[in-house]
């Protein structure tokens, strides 16, 4: 557990600016999908959708998430993006953002290569995936208090994410869900140190040098093991002189 912030107070609102940051990156690319699906009904948008197995198709692997096939398709989309973009972006800045690239490209390669011919395919839900196994993989690898909360939250509302990567409902992409997820985990394992970790106390026990030496902070830890007497081995303590009495017998005689 890392130690109490020396300044609550400022701690606090450094979070809230840092939670407050991550909210508008996330409600800023909701209002980019919302104009491009606005946008989708005054031209034909079926050449920026991913085409798979097809050159002309490739175009879409940098478009397609931009796009929504009806609004109830935008809507579930918009929701997990705004809840997993803000726990990323906050509790992960530097490395979600050096992940979208890997998330986006992923779902698209992903979509085109394993893809039926002559579909098409479109939407954000390869990066929501991306997002959501990014944010889980990181709990896992990282191991901190923010890590394994923000993990907790993401499987929490959207672990069913973990189940969508493979083919289940007609019409529903699953080639991109897929690339998105393994965009993510791998991204997760590439920039796992991108943030920095708040500094974790250290045990006497966790310190090889300071055992050697039998230092220990008697205020924090009990002391190590082996200077604990064990009941089995308690060394005998010392007795004091037995003294030796005149015989009365002989005094008689």
């Amino acid at each position: 557990m890392p130690d109490a912030p020396i300044d609550p107070e400022a701690q606090r609102a450094a979070d809230r600016r840092r939670i407050g940051g991550a909210l508008k990156i996330s409600i800023a690319f909701l209002a980019l999908l919302a104009v491009m699906f606005g946008v989708q009904g005054m031209l034909d948008w079926r050449p920026f959708a991913i085409v798979p197995q097809s050159l002309p198709g490739l175009l879409g692997v940098l478009t397609a998430p931009l796009l929504h096939g009806s609004p109830a398709h935008l809507i579930a989309n918009a929701s997990a993006l705004l809840l997993l973009g803000t726990l990323a972006f906050s509790v992960y800045p530097r490395a979600t953002v050096r992940a979208l690239p890997l998330m986006w490209l992923g779902a698209g390669l992903c979509a085109w290569w394993l893809g039926e011919p002559g579909s098409r395919h479109l939407g954000a839900s390869g990066v929501t995936h991306g997002l959501m196994f990014l944010i889980f993989v990181l709990g896992l690898l990282r191991r901190d208090r923010p890590s394994i909360a923000a993990g907790m939250i993401a499987f929490f509302f959207y672990g069913g994410m973990l189940l969508t990567v493979l083919p289940q409902e007609p019409g529903v992409s699953w080639q991109s869900h897929l690339g998105g997820a393994l965009g993510g985990i791998l991204a997760a394992w590439l920039f796992r140190r991108a943030d920095p970790q708040a500094p974790r106390r250290r045990y006497s026990w966790e310190d090889e040098d300071d055992l050697e030496l039998g230092a220990h902070d008697d205020t924090l830890e009990p002391p190590p093991p082996r200077d604990v007497p064990v009941l089995w081995e308690r060394p005998e303590e010392p007795r004091g002189t037995v003294l030796s009495f005149p015989d009365r017998r002989r005094e008689r005689d």
